[in-house]
């Protein structure tokens, strides 16, 4: 029982008629009911005292309070524990104690409800113990219910202020969700739309209300309604965050681009409680993106086109210098593998996308392969991992292994019906490890020690383009070259 209760029932009086009620049904010139605690025994009602509290090595209380029934001493000069007890040798003289425990509920003595006179008596008559015990329990009763009373009033306090707190927290949320540029909006845990701010009817021009549960879905585009559905469910289903692009209606009846999103709100178990998420207009964008897409795919034909124009125009000078024709053959070989890297990278459409991931390694060096194979894997296996490439390492890509390529054709495992060539890619850390083995083929010498045209377009590709190692090693089967080169240089998109 907490502390300022016993005060304030002091304060308050609450006790009083029972101090003097007990005074009166047993004779007594002083009546006290006591708080005994740690150092002092202080008085929440008295009659026939001017006393509020004693010392506790003092109190006749602080031993009543642990016993089980009243108290009683008859002349406390002749007892033991009391008879050099101030209150017995000096004012008020006590001679005649009787006291009955005041004790909680959970069993904690508090204290008790005592008469004392100044002159010794026999004891207390039956009925005279039987009020104190009950005036004892009085005493209790009413100390709970004003113990019951203030935590009711509490209590009443908590809820007062969480629902201030909530109706505050909900003024807030609501002027800063209509302050927005974003339409806002909540649902309950099985995605029952229940809320949508000012920016979400001024966009749509629907009355409010009228979108509240499913009715949503109908202000999408007819044909992105079935998707919006399936992706918003499957979020539902899982707890992922929501995200998805559709067509929403405008207010003037056209519709516009918006990209959703939403997040779930979770408790400290990890049930979901809420979803709140927002519609961002995207429509220019969208355009802009569309329009940028089309640009960038006519530009990219144009150069597929240079590329083919330049091969024609090296064949044509070749008809009329026919001492050229090797070299020319050789420079439209390679003219046609960078178109070949180009076409890989460019931006497609998707009728014109090829059918290799874009941004794969494995995917270009298939490409590259191709005119060397009447089929994929039959004279060139490619094992390993699959790296990540941008535009910005396709063509030196392109050029170093066309030209691996095309010196195995004339020279090493692939001059012949029985060479095959076996390429490893290999990812170590943060470098990327290709390894390329030629076996099969006719015995093979390394160039002069300057190297030819082909050994520096390798390294100048592997090199100083890709920022790595080359490294040769002419086996009787054939030459293994080992290259390795930051993943980084492959990729600026940002790799795990």
């Amino acid at each position: 029982m907490a502390l300022h209760d016993l005060a304030g029932a002091r304060a308050e009086g609450v006790l009083d008629d029972l101090a003097a009620f007990a005074a009166e049904l047993c004779g007594a010139r002083i009546a006290l009911v006591s708080l005994v605690e740690e150092k002092f025994q202080t008085f929440l009602a008295r009659v026939g005292t001017d006393l509020a509290q004693t010392p506790r090595s003092q109190s006749f209380c602080a031993h009543a309070m642990h016993g089980l029934q009243v108290m009683e001493v008859p002349d406390a000069t002749r007892d033991a524990r009391f008879a050099d007890n101030p209150l017995v040798t000096g004012a008020p003289h006590i001679r005649f104690y009787a006291g009955a425990p005041l004790v909680t509920r959970e069993g904690v003595p508090l204290g008790a409800i005592c008469v004392i006179d100044d002159q010794p008596r026999a004891g207390l008559t039956p009925f005279q113990t039987r009020g104190m015990t009950i005036l004892a329990a009085a005493a209790m009763a009413r100390l709970d219910a004003r113990r019951v009373a203030r935590e009711r009033r509490e209590q009443n306090a908590r809820v007062e202020q969480t629902q201030a707190a909530l109706v505050d927290s909900e003024t807030r949320f609501r002027t800063l969700a209509d302050t927005m540029p974003q339409m806002v909006w909540s649902t309950l845990p099985d995605g029952y739309h229940d809320y949508y701010n000012a920016r979400w009817y001024e966009f749509t021009g629907a009355p409010a209300g009228t979108t509240d549960g499913e009715g949503w879905n109908d202000m999408f585009h007819p044909d992105d309604q079935a998707r919006a559905w399936q992706v918003w469910r499957q979020c539902l289903a899982t707890g992922e965050p929501y995200q998805i692009e559709y067509r929403l209606r405008h207010f003037d009846g056209t519709y516009r681009w918006v990209l959703g999103r939403a997040l779930p709100i979770r408790d400290d178990a990890g049930t979901i409680q809420r979803w709140f998420g927002t519609c961002t207009d995207i429509h220019e964008q969208k355009l802009a993106l569309d329009e940028r897409e089309i640009i960038s795919q006519e530009l990219s034909h144009r150069i597929k086109n240079i590329f083919a124009v330049m091969g024609g125009l090296i064949q044509l000078a070749a008809r009329t210098r026919p001492e050229i024709a090797p070299l020319a053959g050789d420079l439209r070989q390679r003219i046609a593998a960078l178109g070949r890297a180009h076409d890989f990278v460019r931006p497609h459409s998707p009728n014109s996308r090829p059918s290799a991931q874009q941004d794969s390694l494995c995917g270009l060096l298939e490409q590259l392969f191709a005119p060397y194979e009447a089929s994929p894997g039959e004279r060139v296996t490619i094992s390993g991992v699959d790296l990540g490439i941008d535009d910005r390492a396709a063509t030196p890509l392109a050029l170093l292994f066309h030209e691996l390529a095309t010196n195995a054709s004339k020279y090493g495992a692939l001059s012949n019906a029985d060479g095959r060539v076996a390429v490893d890619i290999a990812r170590q850390g943060d470098v990327a490890r290709i390894t390329w083995r030629e076996q099969g083929g006719p015995i093979v010498t390394p160039d002069d020690e300057k190297g030819g045209f082909g050994t520096q377009l390798i390294e100048l590709s592997a090199v100083r383009q890709l920022g790595g190692t080359v490294s040769r090693d002419w086996r009787p089967e054939g030459l293994h070259l080992t290259i390795e080169t930051p993943i980084a240089s492959l990729s600026r998109a940002r790799l795990v």
